[in-house]
């Protein structure tokens, strides 16, 4: 394998480390919603209480779950949902390099 993607691939590695420290697996999702006060704001045409957020995701046997995020932990979520989609980019890159490289050491092996 040439030096280029030796480096190109162990740069993507320690990315794939940095970003699985702080991946979430998930879709956010923000919502608005009406309460149940008589008289409140929301009831009207006017704004929603919100926005609340959601990750949702498909579970083990293929239904989709999620839960709520409270505000406290908003910008940490917001990041590693963030950090899991990077984190997949990376993946498929490294697959990517993985093919290349096998393919290469194939093609040399029977060239021999």
């Amino acid at each position: 394998m040439s030096k280029k993607l030796t480096d190109r691939r162990r740069n993507l590695l320690r990315e794939i480390q940095h970003l699985a420290d702080t991946a979430i697996f998930g879709t956010l999702s923000e919502s608005y919603r009406t309460c149940g006060r008589a008289g409140c704001h929301c009831q009207g045409p006017g704004p929603k209480h919100g926005p609340h957020l959601h990750v949702s995701y498909r579970g083990d046997e293929g239904k989709t779950t999620g839960y709520y995020v409270p505000k406290a932990a908003e910008q940490t979520v917001r990041e590693g949902v963030a950090a899991w989609q990077r984190l997949q980019q990376h993946l498929r890159k490294l697959a990517e390099l993985n093919q290349a490289r096998t393919l290469r050491q194939a093609r040399e092996e029977r060239s021999r």
